[in-house]
């Protein structure tokens, strides 16, 4: 075999494990919003079932925050009126069609209490300080009944730990493999900005969450992980999957490499006497 055989032998391998990959990819990311579709989507359809001729007010944390997977349109096409509000910093980015904006930080921005019957936030609290007073104010938003949507980057996993030490600009390749929404137009400091950094509170964790939920009465109605990190034959992805899996196995399964974002419906009692904030 010469030489120009093989190179395009190899050539025509490394582009056939390349669509593999990338078929894999899709597959996987497909499971993931058929994921979240199916749990997100659930509690909206409740509260527009059970309004009674009231709007469904939404609070949208973040313009980054994907709103398809509430399953608004499909509502609104069935009769149900749908309110969308969206908090963010100023940025470059195009506010959703009907949405009020609201500019502002999540930690100070005016928000009525019990006042929406959908709190959504996605891989928005790793990325953040004062996690639990973001929740705080989310949870004082909610009517009582009414349901918080979170999707987070677990801070007690292998990716998670290697995002915290990854230099910015392997960081920033990462985050474009795994976030749905790295490629959109964003301001420093949001998600999918280059100047974004990786804060991962103690808070913006699985072990995290489900405390916070006890501590404010709140019930975690659905949990579902999934596993978001690229695979396929570059140098980015096999490093990423090998470190994951030594970080597993040095920290004996504490920081798993089987999940990596997890996604919680959590709702706030009726009760009159539960504790919230």
């Amino acid at each position: 075999m010469t030489d120009v055989q093989g190179a395009v032998q190899r050539a025509r391998h490394a582009a056939s494990q390349a669509r593999q990959a990338a078929a894999a990819r899709a597959q996987r990311d497909q499971r993931r919003e058929t994921l979240t579709r199916e749990l997100f989507a659930r509690p909206v359809r409740d509260c527009a079932q059970q309004s009674l001729g009231q709007p469904v007010r939404v609070l949208r944390a973040g313009a980054l925050t994907p709103l398809d997977e509430l399953g608004l349109d499909q509502l609104r096409d069935r009769g149900y009126e749908i309110t969308v509000v969206t908090v963010d910093q100023p940025g470059p980015w195009a506010p959703a069609a009907g949405a009020e904006v609201r500019i502002g930080d999540l930690r100070s921005v005016p928000l009525p209490p019990r006042s929406f019957d959908i709190v959504h936030c996605a891989l928005l609290l790793d990325r953040i300080r004062h996690v639990e007073l973001v929740l705080d104010r989310f949870t004082g938003a909610l009517r009582p009944g009414g349901f918080l949507l979170l999707r987070i980057r677990d801070r007690d996993c292998a990716l998670g730990l290697i995002d915290r030490h990854l230099p910015r600009p392997a960081r920033r390749r990462l985050r474009a493999r795994t976030d749905p929404a790295a490629g959109a137009p964003a301001g420093p400091g949001r998600p999918g900005s280059s100047a974004y950094v990786a804060v991962y509170e103690k808070a913006a964790s699985d072990r995290g969450i489900q405390a916070y939920a006890r501590m404010r009465g709140l019930l975690i109605t659905q949990r579902e992980t999934a596993r978001t990190w690229p695979d396929g034959p570059d140098r980015l992805a096999r490093t990423v999957s090998a470190a994951c899996r030594l970080v597993a196995r040095l920290t004996r399964g504490r920081l798993t490499d089987a999940h990596d974002e997890v996604l919680y419906v959590i709702r706030k009692p009726e009760e009159r006497f539960a504790r919230i904030v």
